[in-house]
């Protein structure tokens, strides 16, 4: 987030902690409504929302808590979006290759893997009824902000995640270096993500020849 903020990129107010006690301690002050998320995750693991401490303690005390597996668990700012969607922006070779807008109605777990999606689910926003779409022709001033960023931090591919609240006001807030490419949006499109990858990585191999 600080790498983000470097670029001027708008993030939500986050703190991590190492441990129970750490959350229990930050999460008195910490302002409502606020999300848990591991650190290092996927797939939305541990992301949860709270209104008030009493559900938050009783969480984190039950059965129900599972730690990250780096063991660091950050308590995040709930940026409430203006429409229940969210923009997962994919780059190769740190260069924008498309955007996607997710479907977030059914809740935080937005993995666009196929192994992630093994029910067919249906989104009114979208005319092809998948939870993800790529969008056709996509521009916004984020994407320099973005290929500035991955730049400074040495990172060829990734999928970044940013929400709108009903201000306008854009808040990045997930770095996905780890990526994934749903095929159903992808079919209906002319850009392969796996495909691109590959030729990026067999130029790359041609430079390390002699």
């Amino acid at each position: 987030y600080k790498e983000l903020q470097k670029e001027n990129i708008k993030v939500p107010n986050t703190v991590y902690a190492k441990d129970k006690e750490e959350l229990l301690h930050f999460g008195k002050n910490f302002p409502f409504p606020y999300l848990t998320k591991h650190n290092r995750a996927g797939r939305g693991l541990g992301i949860k929302l709270f209104h008030d401490y009493h559900s938050f303690k009783q969480y984190i005390d039950s059965n129900e808590y599972e730690n990250s597996v780096d063991g660091i668990t950050l308590l995040q700012e709930y940026i409430e979006p203006k429409t229940p969607t969210i923009i997962r922006t994919e780059f190769i070779d740190s260069k924008f290759f498309y955007a996607v807008q997710v479907d977030t109605s059914k809740g935080f777990e937005l993995c666009p893997s196929d192994a992630c999606n093994l029910e067919d689910e249906y989104c009114p926003t979208n005319p092809t009824g998948n939870k993800f779409m790529i969008i056709n022709n996509f521009s916004n001033p984020i994407l320099d902000q973005y290929q500035k960023f991955l730049k400074n931090n040495h990172i060829d591919i990734a999928g970044i995640e940013y929400l709108e609240d009903s201000n306008g006001q854009q808040y990045t807030y997930d770095v996905n270096t780890n990526t994934n490419y749903n095929s159903i949006a992808e079919n209906l499109s002319k850009k392969k993500g796996m495909k691109a990858i590959a030729y990026y990585l067999k130029k790359e191999l041609a430079n390390l020849k002699p």
